[in-house]
């Protein structure tokens, strides 16, 4: 188990005062049997009327609705979580469901529903044609290693590219360009499973990397510091933003995580805030502004997950809203997808949404 804090800061710029249209943000982890949120703070300026909800994944939403005008649009989210996230673990699967391939059961299949169907056209079969290469190298019908050597065979052969324009590249030209970001090698992956008829989702959440802690070691407490096994990969891709993965559903391990941006496997330092059919569907922070499309002038994200002994006694004070666990009053603005998640993209109409 670790405790972690999550310090998410993103700031929009404008050249004049604009008026700001509904957001949505999708920030609040749920508490489960491998995450358990402590405490939660959000401080937003301008402020805004918020109101909460569920998505129809069940994700928590929060939609903030803006009176004041503005050249500037900020808001800083410290989530404080105890993670109980495993590193390479053994998985028990069903005995039917072993080897490839097999059908899920009839209880099952009406609840995971799309999440099995091919969301995106592949009429030359070139999806499939790279999967079936995989499976061959793999010489093993086993499922949990068929999905390891997918996991793998991704971050060996595609390379990491970051961009900042909005939306998530179809697999297809994730595939003929070798390189994407974690998001399209997210979505990549979930194309490749659902080749196989297996079920599969997109995940938004945070990248735990303990060698970004290690420059902090000395200012810190004498507090020992646990230390995960993933923390030898020397290449850890993704944290300092938000980041992306996908999950499988396996009867008897149940949704399994898969990073093939970092080829990992479970959840040992994933911070799940939000799983959705599609990356469309888990933008972490989307919304509008009215202005001239020359106002927007740009945008700046800090992201930072580090462990508690590391971070002081107790969140900071923020200025503006504020909310501890279970207080239902926050705020937040437009889509953040803040350096590898899915950057803003500047508007070109008068009522534009930052992408």
């Amino acid at each position: 188990m670790k405790r972690l804090t999550v310090r998410h800061r993103t700031v929009y710029h404008y050249r004049e005062t604009v008026s700001f249209g509904p957001h949505r943000l999708m920030f609040r982890p749920r508490d489960s049997h491998d995450l358990h949120l402590i405490d939660t703070a959000l401080s937003i300026q301008p402020t805004a009327h918020i109101r909460w909800m569920h998505d129809v994944f069940g994700n928590s939403i929060a939609i903030a609705d803006f009176e004041t005008q503005a050249d500037t649009l900020s808001f800083e989210s410290i989530i404080r979580l105890r993670h109980y996230g495993l590193y390479n673990p053994e998985f028990t699967i069903e005995p039917f469901a072993q080897k490839l391939p097999f059908t899920y059961s009839a209880e099952d299949i009406p609840d995971l529903g799309r999440t099995i169907e091919r969301h995106y056209p592949d009429p030359d079969h070139k999806i499939d044609q790279w999967t079936q290469q995989v499976l061959a190298e793999a010489q093993d019908q086993e499922s949990i290693t068929i999905l390891r050597a997918i996991n793998h065979a991704i971050k060996a052969q595609f390379d990491y590219s970051a961009r900042y324009d909005p939306g998530t590249q179809n697999p297809l030209e994730t595939l003929e360009k070798g390189s994407g970001t974690c998001r399209d090698f997210a979505l990549f992956m979930m194309e490749a499973c659902r080749s196989l008829g297996l079920a599969a989702r997109f995940v938004s959440g945070y990248l735990y990397d303990p060698q970004l802690d290690s420059s902090k070691t000395e200012t810190a407490n004498d507090a020992p510091k646990i230390v995960s096994p993933s923390a030898n990969n020397k290449d850890v891709i993704g944290a300092g933003s938000t980041h992306a993965w996908m999950q499988v559903y396996l009867p008897g391990a149940g949704w399994v995580e898969f990073d093939p941006t970092n080829n990992l496997v479970g959840g040992d330092n994933l911070i799940r805030v939000a799983v959705a059919r599609d990356p469309s569907q888990a933008i972490p922070l989307v919304g509008s502004y009215y202005g001239a499309e020359e106002a927007y002038e740009g945008m700046t994200v800090d992201v930072e997950v580090l462990q508690e002994d590391l971070m002081p006694e107790t969140l900071p004070e923020l200025q503006g809203q504020e909310d501890s666990l279970g207080d239902g009053t926050l705020g937040a603005p437009p889509q953040d997808a803040p350096l590898d998640h899915g950057p803003v993209s500047p508007p070109n109409v008068r009522l534009a949404a930052h992408r």
